[in-house]
């Protein structure tokens, strides 16, 4: 009992980690309405030059 406990808790992170690879119609949708959303309040309260550097920075590191 104990041992299937541990082991369970072990690979519960590497099995949350393999997932599909392509995006579904949903998950693709949800992404436009982010950055129509996003570039509404852009246009509202534009962003400075330090904010604007860090999304580049995430940006390239893929966050």
């Amino acid at each position: 009992m104990k041992s299937t406990l541990l082991l369970s808790l072990c690979l519960a992170p590497l099995l949350a980690t393999v997932s599909c690879r392509e995006k579904g119609p949903g998950e693709r949708a949800g992404e436009s309405i982010d950055k129509a959303v996003e570039n509404v309040k852009d246009a509202v309260d534009p962003k400075g030059p330090v904010e604007k550097a860090g999304e580049k920075v995430d940006k390239a590191l893929g966050n």
